[in-house]
This record gives structure tokens, C-alpha cells and sequence, in this order.
């Protein structure tokens, strides 16, 4: 891909295995498409809130919950619960491996000139890798100063 080209600097493709590599690049597709979800869920809250509750019989609604890592603590053990029964639910019985990485049965990105849709497919790659450094930055900033946007001036421990 470019421009770097193929890059494979630990060796994993070395034995040429086929379908290893198809599954790996599974993997990759869906860890990036969760990132560039992620990402946008980080940035969205710092300008809209949903209206009303989050939990009515805690009195907690959406306003009350802060920003960034901070909101873990905030959200109820049940919505939690009901977030990972989610999403296992659809990791387990909806978005099934079928042999071809990053095909789930519904077509988001498609064109009917191959080489445009190889193209839609690789910037999908390209920007599936740059949305996980992103959110583990967001992560990482948000961890050392409380802030996702990286306020240097609450981080005192250098």
C-alpha cells in the first residue's frame, strides 16, 4: 500500500500462508474500524450531548457524564453491561469471518471499477491504521493531563 508499499518488519507473512494473512488483515479492518469509531466517539461529546437521562433511577443524565477516560467511573455497572452484551453479540453472531477481510454481507464501500474499489479499500486500511494511533493518543494524553486535547498545563509530574 502506499507509499510505503508492503511493509511487514516482524516477518508475519514469511511462511506465505494465505489464509493466516487474509485472517490477520480481518483483524486488522475490524480493529480499525472500531478506532475510527472510538475517535469519533471521543471527539463528538466535547460538542453534543444527547438530552435527557442516562440513567433516570440514578437521576444521571448525559450533561453529568465528563468527557474522555473520566466517563468510565461515571456510566452504571448495567450500562456497561448492556455495551458489552452488545457489541459481543454482534463480535459473535453478526459479523461472522467469511474468508474475505472486511466483508460482513453489507457493502459500505463499493464501485464497480476494480481498481476504484481497491483503492476505497486501501484508504480504508490507511485510515483504520491512523484512527488507532489516534484514539491510544487520545488515551495517552487524556491519561497524563485529564484532557484528550492534551492541556500540557494540569500535567505536573515532569
Amino acid at each position: 500500500q502506499a507509499p510505503v508499499g508492503f511493509w511487514d518488519p516482524v516477518g508475519y507473512t514469511r511462511d506465505g500462508n494465505v489464509e493466516t494473512f487474509k485472517r490477520r488483515r480481518e483483524t486488522e479492518i475490524k480493529h480499525g474500524r472500531v478506532a475510527m469509531y472510538a475517535t469519533i466517539g471521543y471527539i463528538v461529546p466535547e460538542y453534543f450531548k444527547w438530552p435527557g437521562y442516562l440513567s433516570p433511577s440514578m437521576g444521571l443524565s448525559f450533561e453529568d457524564v465528563p468527557n474522555g477516560l473520566a466517563a468510565i467511573s461515571k456510566v452504571p455497572g448495567q450500562g456497561w453491561s448492556q455495551i458489552v452484551a452488545f457489541a459481543g453479540y454482534y463480535e459473535l453472531f453478526v459479523y461472522k469471518y467469511n474468508g474475505t477481510p472486511g466483508d460482513y454481507g453489507w457493502k459500505v464501500i463499493t464501485s464497480p471499477d476494480p481498481e476504484a474499489l481497491n483503492k476505497k479499500l486501501s484508504a480504508e486500511i490507511a485510515n483504520g491504521r491512523l484512527a488507532m494511533m489516534a484514539i491510544i493518543g487520545m488515551f495517552f494524553q487524556d491519561g497524563l493531563t485529564g484532557s484528550a486535547w492534551g492541556d500540557w498545563s494540569l500535567y505536573t509530574d515532569s
